[in-house]
């Protein structure tokens, strides 16, 4: 009950502070303001452009490793050595059913090509530029294939190698713009191919990574026939083995070793020869991108470190006058029996409440910048920045306020009671 009438008394005298003195109270709480829409917008934007970017890369799959002959990144040193790594050889199909038939810590398995710019005819429609992608069974498994009509392949016709394409919704439309196009036949290379299903509308990511709108998907045996892959040769186009791992961390490490050791033992490759072959995984581009989101934050922090420095000050001053014309009230609360933790607590609180009026302030400036569009990048003030521009404010608030409200407990109820 006594924590509860402090808090009431410290926000009604805060109010009327704020009421009394508007002018006043406005200019001191605006360097907090400033600081906290400083600080929250640089975290807003640099959290949603860390989001939107890491969403552009999900057609990568989460929690996957990619047995492929490219790494993606730079080794510990800082070299990328590609004349190494162009004399490898490309990952193969017998690899392929090697690792499947060999993992244990694996959830799923798949391997895929790409072709680029292809052309899709039907009758007298053709489009061109669509990426033509060849997958086993286990593509499915791997990533996420939304399908709107239709179905997904069966194992007999990957295996088998049959004529059936998966369309991506872009092309459905546009090659069957009054028709369902499951059922019907489309042309490609010269082959005919039975569409068996439409895959739902990804549309544009924020950096404009490759979407399935604009992909045509056929079993990896039919891509073989159209291309020269899965052979491990050098100079063939390239496939990737797409292992998925268990969702917890140290299952990916266990999967990780278990696929070194079964692809350095496939090769051939003896206990002192480098690894012939990259094992990909999507988090290290995440790990290079929160990196350099991090000295954004930092930046952030200086800004409006800078501000928040200034409103402190400007609350510290507000609680010193507030004291001073109140100085004749804290002598007949003391003389009353009011504790001096009770005058402590009630300025201390006061000063809480007036700098989390004004860090709100700020938080509301950061919420109207979220409704202004910034191309595909969607901004958004999570509830993490909310929480943590009341905090940042509510610190300023005690340390700028500690030193007034000391300064008023420990005030002399006879001294404090005769001042004007």
């Amino acid at each position: 009950m006594l924590i509860l009438r402090l808090i009431l008394e410290s926000f009604r005298f805060a109010w009327n502070a704020l009421r009394m003195n508007l002018l006043r109270t406005v200019l001191s709480l605006l360097g907090v303001t400033i600081g906290i829409f400083a600080i929250i917008a640089v975290f807003t934007l640099v959290d949603s452009l860390e989001k939107n970017i890491k969403e552009s890369f999900s057609f990568l799959g989460a929690g996957v490793i990619y047995v492929e002959k490219w790494p993606y990144t730079p080794d510990a040193n800082g070299e990328y050595k590609w004349w190494d790594f162009m004399s490898r050889p490309n990952a193969s199909y017998n690899e392929y059913k090697f690792l499947q038939a060999n993992l244990k810590h694996q959830s799923g398995i798949a391997i895929f090509a790409v072709r680029s710019n292809i052309t899709i005819k039907r009758k007298n429609n053709s489009i061109s530029e669509v990426d033509l992608r060849g997958s086993s069974f286990g593509y499915s498994d791997i990533f996420e294939i939304n399908i709107t009509r239709g179905r997904y392949f069966t194992r007999t016709e990957v295996e088998s190698g049959r004529n059936v394409v998966i369309l991506g919704n872009n092309l459905g439309q546009n090659l069957f713009p009054n028709e369902d196009p499951v059922g019907k036949e489309v042309k490609m290379s010269g082959l005919k191919f039975m569409v068996i299903g439409v895959l739902k509308k990804e549309g544009e990511s924020f950096l404009g990574t490759p979407s399935n709108d604009d992909t045509a998907i056929i079993p990896y045996n039919s891509f073989r026939k159209l291309y020269q892959t899965g052979t491990g040769a050098i100079n063939e186009i390239g496939s990737s083995i797409g292992i998925k791992g268990y969702d917890a961390d140290v299952g990916l490490v266990e999967l990780e070793n278990e696929i070194t050791g079964l692809m350095r033992t496939r090769r051939g490759l003896k206990p002192r020869e480098d690894d012939s072959f990259a094992l990909n995984r999507p988090e290290a581009i995440a790990n290079v991108i929160g990196g350099v989101f991090d000295v954004f934050g930092v930046a952030g922090w200086i800004i409006g470190g800078f501000s928040i420095l200034v409103g402190g000050f400007g609350i510290a001053n507000i609680m010193f006058v507030s004291v001073k014309e109140r100085t004749n009230i804290i002598g007949i609360q003391k003389s009353l029996g009011a504790k001096n933790y009770f005058i402590l607590f009630q300025f201390l609180f006061e000063a809480i409440f007036l700098s989390v009026i004004g860090g709100a302030a700020g938080l509301i400036l950061v919420l109207l910048i979220t409704f202004i569009p910034i191309g595909n990048l969607e901004v958004v003030l999570s509830l993490k920045n909310i929480v943590l521009g009341l905090g940042v404010s509510a610190g300023i608030g005690t340390v700028s306020g500690i030193i007034p409200a000391a300064l008023a407990a420990r005030l002399d109820p006879v001294i404090a009671i005769r001042s004007n």
